[in-house]
């Protein structure tokens, strides 16, 4: 068996290429300029040198003969093209579905990372518990309540503020002698 010369895809390249030119603008220019010429040519010129007179046979063949061979040509290059189309389109599906994926994944990992930062310690906690530890390191002199410094209220900087004393609030009464004015009692 021989192998064949003839190659499909070189031959759907050119079909391609004649079907693009086919729907130029260019060529529907050429073609028409080609048309009124070979019309004016053979309704001008006499008639010992006419070669298609007068209702043009040989005109309509040549133009008949082109669309039977466009025809076909422009049908190979548009199933090409739908080939082509149909392969991008299992492409874009198979891209569509690892994007999706990865996208998933993602949401996942984020949603993970989300849970993971919420059950860590924050700056301010850690400092406020640094601060008060400094402070049991630097006045060694006073025991401290662990339970009762938690129960502290903090400050803008999230530092534990030392409560006062309370102080008993203050009698209307003076402690000195009775005045005369006093009611007796």
């Amino acid at each position: 068996m021989r192998p064949s010369s003839y190659e499909a895809d070189a031959f759907g390249r050119i079909a391609e290429r004649i079907a693009r030119f086919l729907g130029t603008a260019r060529f529907l220019v050429v073609q028409s300029i080609v048309i009124v010429l070979w019309i004016a040519y053979n309704i001008a010129a006499p008639s010992s040198i006419r070669f298609d007179s007068f209702p043009f046979i040989f005109l309509t063949l040549a133009l008949s003969l082109q669309a039977a061979y466009a025809a076909p040509l422009i049908l190979l290059a548009q199933n090409r093209q739908d080939d082509r189309d149909r392969a991008n389109l299992a492409q874009d599906r198979e891209q569509t579905v690892r994007t999706r994926e990865d996208t998933e994944y993602l949401a996942r990992e984020v949603a993970a990372m989300r849970i993971t930062i919420g059950e860590l310690a924050t700056r301010d906690f850690l400092r406020s518990e640094l601060r008060g530890l400094l402070i049991e390191l630097d006045l060694p002199e006073r025991p401290r309540n662990r339970k009762r410094d938690r129960d502290r209220p903090r400050d803008r900087n999230g530092d534990r503020r030392e409560q006062r004393p309370r102080q008993e609030p203050a009698s209307h009464a003076h402690p000195g002698p009775p005045s005369e004015h006093a009611p007796p009692g």
